[in-house]
């Protein structure tokens, strides 16, 4: 019965540090040298065998990233329409594409300047893709402030929204109002307008929306993209870009086809 109890316990750990069912009458009927015993056994195993830990939270990692990742493609479903279709996003490419790469950054994520190219080079590349940008101002002040003109922007002179997101991703040092209404005026965006748009309770209410959407889905950093049904975080590069669109447009947009 002792050598049960080990291999119940060895089984434990290699699956995951899960926690073994009720004890059984007998099991708790154990006197204390019995206990002593099982316990001597269990560490004699580990000691002889430690590889058996690190698997065990390998494979607890695993679970839970593979928990994670359902969580999150559930999250995806649940504000589908808000996600993909809302009215304050930007939306750069085929308006009709039948893949959707949603991603959510700030204006002072090196990381997301670092991928800006990844984003043209998409669109470039794919004459498919629909490319959403949500504002997640996540980095300070400035970054709420850089993206509340951009948001302006897009109010006042939608076609010149793309070239103001990239310029400004370009910007040297930190982006802020000031530096993001320089962008705009280089762009010859009318700074009368854009004044009225910032104080339009709509730019407010996109980065609320954002927030909000963020939060549902657990995000917490940018770069973070959105494609099909998957979440990924960070700054993941053009070949893995194409990779994910890949697999989204073999598996439809509810993912069912895979």
């Amino acid at each position: 019965m002792i050598r049960r109890l080990l291999l119940a316990a060895t089984a434990t750990l290699a699956l995951g540090l899960a926690v073994l069912p009720a004890p059984t009458a007998s099991a708790a009927a154990l006197t204390d040298a019995q206990k002593d015993e099982v316990r001597a056994l269990v560490k004699e195993f580990l000691l002889k065998n430690p590889e058996v830990i690190e698997e065990a939270m390998t494979e607890l990692e695993n679970k839970r990233s593979r928990e994670q990742a359902e969580a999150r493609a559930k999250a995806v479903g649940e504000q589908s329409g808000v996600l993909f279709n809302s009215t304050r996003q930007g939306e750069f490419g085929n308006p009709k594409g039948d893949v959707v790469v949603v991603e959510f950054f700030d204006y002072n994520c090196g990381f997301c300047k670092r991928a800006a190219p990844d984003m043209a080079a998409v669109l470039g590349a794919d004459s498919g893709v629909r490319y959403v940008t949500k504002e997640f101002p996540v980095l300070g002040a400035g970054s709420v402030e850089a993206a509340k003109v951009s948001i302006a922007v897009k109010l006042v002179a939608p076609d010149k929204h793309f070239e103001f997101h990239k310029k400004l991703l370009q910007v040297r040092g930190e982006a802020n109002k000031a530096k993001a209404m320089e962008v705009a005026a280089d762009l010859g965006v009318d700074a009368d307008k854009l004044d009225k748009a910032l104080a339009s309770p709509e730019v407010a209410a996109t980065i609320e929306e954002v927030y909000a959407i963020a939060n549902g889905l657990g995000l917490s950093g940018t770069p973070t993209y959105v494609i099909g049904q998957d979440v990924i975080p960070g700054a993941i590069g053009i070949d893995k870009l194409k990779e994910k669109i890949a697999e989204a447009r073999k598996c439809g947009p509810d993912g069912k086809k895979c």
